[in-house]
Formats: structure tokens, C-alpha cells, sequence
């Protein structure tokens, strides 16, 4: 039977996969500001804290368990475990596992996590080549950089219809940074891109559960291997992503087509990268920060009334959770993350435990947090008031959590966050010779030095 179908395309849409490609391909080596260069560094830094740190979750022994089961050949590092798979199955555990705390970074723009899908692909085919670390740092630049010009591109409309993101936009930044590492061509790294296209993954469906993290990790394995198909003359459409039924128009009713191109090789998306202080959604960390800010006015929970927050509607739409049953769940709990503010005055990965999430205090605590949503305030801010049994009230503004843009980590609370999640598994001597690796990635003749720092 005939069908009519009418398709809202844009069909003079301009050739954003091919000006990537020759962008990916051809920008010189370091082309970018010593800012930049830094930002990098910190991006690669966070990210393999983050990674190690969640290596023996439950989430990565299952998914450890099942690329084994593949019988993988010993290619590149599992980091933070003894194992090495192949390169594939590594780019897919260490995603997963950079994703699995919900610490990792976030292009605040759109919401993206870049450097899962992105370091995660690149680092896994780095070691298994030899790759030096200057190749490294290039790679993550400007694989970040086709991610997040997509998303920005793209969001608000692609993820409100679903899509996670990340995951569904990191497969063509792990596709980018992987060509470049690989040396492909301007014409296969638009097939790499082309190849990558087709393989988007993740739905908003999953956040809470072990399969949210997969998608970084899945966007990984996608993006590398697009990259190695490419390298072996394997093809896709040129236009792949702009095309009427291509990536963009498909997956998205907005298409800011200027976004990919604008600034092109002069503003790196990396540079508007950010760090989490605490181990959950974004959108929840301007209310804990308020209730950590409470906590040090001297607010316990046994004054308490109830906490009152005012707060975007992207924050109860993503972290709505009254009733958290594990950490996953607590993760995407702004009343979580506010309870366990103003008791432990911090949110880190043990704050997010199924052991804290069932303690008595927490869950007592959380049931007196009321939050409603106003639409005159941004993602980036919230307004809380403590209201106590003595009838006071103490207000609290946030206007930028700490660790936006406009109130980053330091280069120091990077450290001790990284410490935090790496002395447990590898030790305290190890976690600082990681530390100076990774400061000094760009020099590094041979990034297998590092990896082998990152197994047990």
C-alpha cells in the first residue's frame, strides 16, 4: 500500500559532515590556546578518576564478565582492574565505568559527559598502537569538539524528545577523535563520521539504572569502531549528518546548522567544560550546594521544619525522585542529594551508597525537602529556605554551583577528587604517579607508560 509521507526537511542544509571531517583531519597539532591545552589535561585528569574509581562497581564486574565471554585478545587496559580485552570491549568497560558514579565531566551547554565516549575510545586504541601522548590530547580536543558542536546544534529539542544526550552524540566525537589518531584522510574521517551516524545511542528511559553508563561506553565502542572500518575503506554517506534523512534531521527538529561551524577551530568546546564536586545529576548540584552552605550555618536536621526549594523544571524532571531505593536511584534524587547535603555537608560517591540512601536520617530528612518548580529560574541556580520548628527562616541564593564554569574546581580539588577515587583501588603512591603522568600527558612519548600505572 502507497503511503504519502510528507518530510520537514532541510534540504539546502550545509556539508557540516565533510567541513568536520577536513577540520578533524587536517587542524594542526596543539592548533589551540595554552588554556585550552590545560583544559584538556584537567578533562583527561577528571575522566580517568572517574573511571578508576568505579572499576570494581557491580556494574563493571558484569560488564567485564560479558566482554569475556567474548574471548577478547589482551589489547588494551581495563583501567583500574588487572584485565586487558581488546580494544573495543575496553573502550565500552572504561565508558561504562567513567559514567557509573555520575561524576564525570559535563559540556553545561547541552548537558553532554564528552570525555566518556570520547577519551574512552581514544585512550583504548592509543595504548593498543603505542600512540604518544601529544596524538592523545589532539584527539580528545577535537573529538570533544565534534560531540559537543552536534549537541549544541541540536539541544534542547534532541534530548527533550528522549535521546540521552552523551551517548547519542558521543559516538561521532569518539568516531572524530579515533580517525585523527588513526591519521585517516579528510574523505574517510567523513566516513567514519557517516559510519558513526547510524549508530546513536541512548534514551532518557535508562537514567537510574546500570544502563545509563553503558551509553558513553556503548557511543565508545560505536565511535572506534566506525573509525577502523573507515581506516579499511568501509563507507557511508557523505552527508550522513545533515542530510534530509540524515543524523541531525532526524533526530532533532532543531538544526542550528551555524553551530558546527561557527568558530571553527577558534572556540573549543572543551574550554566551556566542567567538574563535578558531586557524584550525581547536574541539575541537582546548586541544591546541594545551598544545603551544604545551610549545614555550614550551623542548620541540623533535628531544627528542621521542612527546606524549601524553588527550582527549573529540567531539576524534577530528571531528579524527581522522592523515594531513591538504591544509590543509582539516588543519583537522580534531588531531595537525596539536599538531605544528604545538609547532614554529611558534602555528595560525594559514598554519600550515593544504597547503604546512605535506607539510612533512617536520610530518608526522614529528604521527606521534609518540598520543591517546586519556577520557571524564573535557570538550570544553574536555585533558591532554597530552611524553615526550622523555632519558626526562623534561613535563606540560601545559588546562583552558580561550584564547579560551573563561573565557580570551577581548581586544579587542586581536581587532585583531591581524583585521590578520593583512586587511592582505594591502587594506592596512594600510584594515585600520584597517575597524577603526574597525567599533567604531563602531552609529553609523553608512549601513553602505555600510564596505562600500566592504571592496573592493580
Amino acid at each position: 500500500m502507497a503511503r504519502n509521507t510528507q518530510v520537514a526537511a532541510d534540504t539546502a542544509a550545509p556539508a557540516i559532515t565533510q567541513i568536520l571531517a577536513r577540520f578533524v583531519a587536517s587542524h594542526p597539532a596543539k592548533g589551540w590556546s595554552d588554556a585550552v591545552e590545560h583544559e584538556a589535561h584537567r578533562t583527561f585528569y577528571n575522566w580517568l578518576g572517574c573511571a578508576i574509581g568505579a572499576a570494581r562497581h557491580e556494574a563493571a564486574e558484569a560488564a567485564v564478565s560479558a566482554v569475556q565471554l567474548l574471548q577478547p585478545s589482551p589489547q588494551a587496559t581495563v583501567l583500574g582492574r588487572p584485565e586487558k580485552v581488546d580494544m573495543a570491549s575496553a573502550a565500552l568497560v572504561n565508558g561504562i565505568t567513567s559514567h557509573t558514579f555520575d561524576f564525570d565531566d559535563t559540556h553545561l551547554k547541552t548537558i553532554i559527559h564528552p570525555a566518556g565516549p570520547v577519551a574512552s575510545a581514544v585512550l583504548a586504541l592509543a595504548e593498543h598502537s603505542g600512540s604518544s601522548g601529544r596524538d592523545v590530547v589532539d584527539a580528545l580536543v577535537l573529538g570533544i569538539d565534534v560531540a559537543c558542536r552536534i549537541g549544541n546544534v541540536m539541544y534542547p529539542d534532541h534530548y527533550d524528545r528522549g535521546w540521552h544526550i552523551t551517548g547519542s552524540t558521543g559516538m561521532l566525537g569518539a568516531a572524530a577523535g579515533c580517525a585523527r589518531l588513526l591519521r585517516l584522510d579528510e574523505w574517510r574521517t567523513a566516513m567514519a563520521l557517516g559510519i558513526a551516524a547510524s549508530q546513536p545511542v541512548g534514551l532518557r528511559e535508562q537514567f537510574g539504572t546500570m544502563t545509563k553508563p553503558f551509553h558513553p561506553g556503548g557511543a565508545a565502542r560505536a565511535g572506534l569502531m566506525s573509525a577502523l572500518l573507515a581506516s579499511r575503506g568501509f563507507t557511508a554517506s557523505p552527508r550522513a549528518l545533515e542530510a534530509p534523512r540524515g543524523f541531525v534531521q532526524v533526530a532533532s527538529d532543531k538544526r542550528a546548522w551555524n553551530e558546527a561551524t561557527d568558530e571553527l577551530g577558534q572556540r573549543f568546546e572543551i574550554s566551556f567544560n566542567t567538574y563535578k564536586p558531586f557524584a550525581c545529576g547536574i541539575v541537582i548540584h546548586p541544591s546541594i550546594d545551598a544545603c551544604v552552605q545551610l549545614k555550614a550555618r550551623g542548620v541540623t536536621p533535628d531544627q528542621l521544619e521542612r527546606i524549601e526549594l524553588r527550582v527549573h523544571p529540567l531539576v524534577l524532571e530528571l531528579t524527581g525522585k522522592k523515594e531513591p531505593k538504591d544509590g543509582l536511584q539516588g543519583k537522580f534524587s534531588v531531595y537525596h542529594g539536599c538531605a544528604v547535603g545538609l547532614i554529611h555537608g558534602r555528595a560525594g560517591e559514598d554519600e550515593f551508597s544504597d547503604a546512605v540512601v535506607n539510612d533512617p536520617l536520610v530518608v526522614e530528612t529528604r521527606r521534609k525537602v518540598n520543591a517546586t518548580v519556577d520557571d524564573s529560574i535557570n538550570e544553574e541556580s536555585v533558591q532554597v529556605t530552611a524553615v526550622l520548628k523555632d519558626g526562623r527562616r534561613i535563606d540560601v541564593g545559588v546562583d552558580h554551583a561550584i564547579g560551573s564554569l563561573q565557580n570551577p574546581l581548581s586544579d587542586q580539588q581536581l587532585e583531591a577528587k581524583f585521590h578520593a577515587l583512586v587511592e582505594p583501588l591502587l594506592g596512594a603512591a600510584k594515585a600520584r604517579d597517575i597524577t603526574r603522568a597525567c599533567w604531563g600527558l602531552a609529553s609523553q612519548p608512549d601513553v602505555r607508560a600510564l596505562t600500566a600505572l592504571c592496573r592493580p
